[in-house]
């Protein structure tokens, strides 16, 4: 019976370099001299660092336009508050998401099951949906269908088998 993996994940290296980049270019910038602004990666964090909110509003624009390039869909970064921080300087913390919580496997479940597609079944394992069907060409529509939906997640189509 075919079937394939609905996921969610992020390439860490492709990550690292997009930081790198960035923390690169705010280094070489002329609005970014003297500002002490950095972008900085952690585990699954990325945490920036600079004297004000606009500073703040630019260096997320950098970042951004680096992760874009890397082909790091901008899903996967949730953006927290902005934080102060000492000296009169903000900070703001990005999380990187990776994996599919249950939540948003239930309602991609769910939206699969409202496809009302003839022998297609998901079943959810951990942090990926997989996904079934009696006929390859549904289990296409069902790509088709998700990629099409907005979930506010970066979704992946792994394992294919048929």
């Amino acid at each position: 019976m075919p079937s394939f993996d609905v996921v969610s994940e992020v390439d860490m290296q492709e990550v690292r370099n997009g930081v790198d980049q960035a923390a690169r270019e705010i280094s070489q910038r002329y609005d970014f001299k003297g500002t002490d602004s950095s972008i900085e990666l952690k585990e699954a964090t990325i945490e920036i660092h600079t004297e004000s909110e606009p500073r703040l509003q630019a260096l997320r624009q950098v970042l951004e336009e680096k992760m874009v390039k890397r082909q790091v869909s901008l899903k996967a970064l949730g953006w927290g508050n902005i934080e102060e921080a000492t000296k009169g300087t903000v900070r703001q913390t990005v999380t990187l998401r990776m994996g599919i919580t249950d939540d948003k496997a239930r309602e991609v479940g769910k939206f699969i099951k409202g496809l009302s597609l003839k022998g297609v079944q998901h079943q959810i394992q951990g942090e990926q949906v997989r996904v079934t069907g009696k006929k390859r060409d549904h289990l296409q529509s069902v790509i088709a269908a998700l990629k099409d939906h907005d979930f506010d997640l970066p979704l992946q189509f792994t394992n294919f088998r048929d």
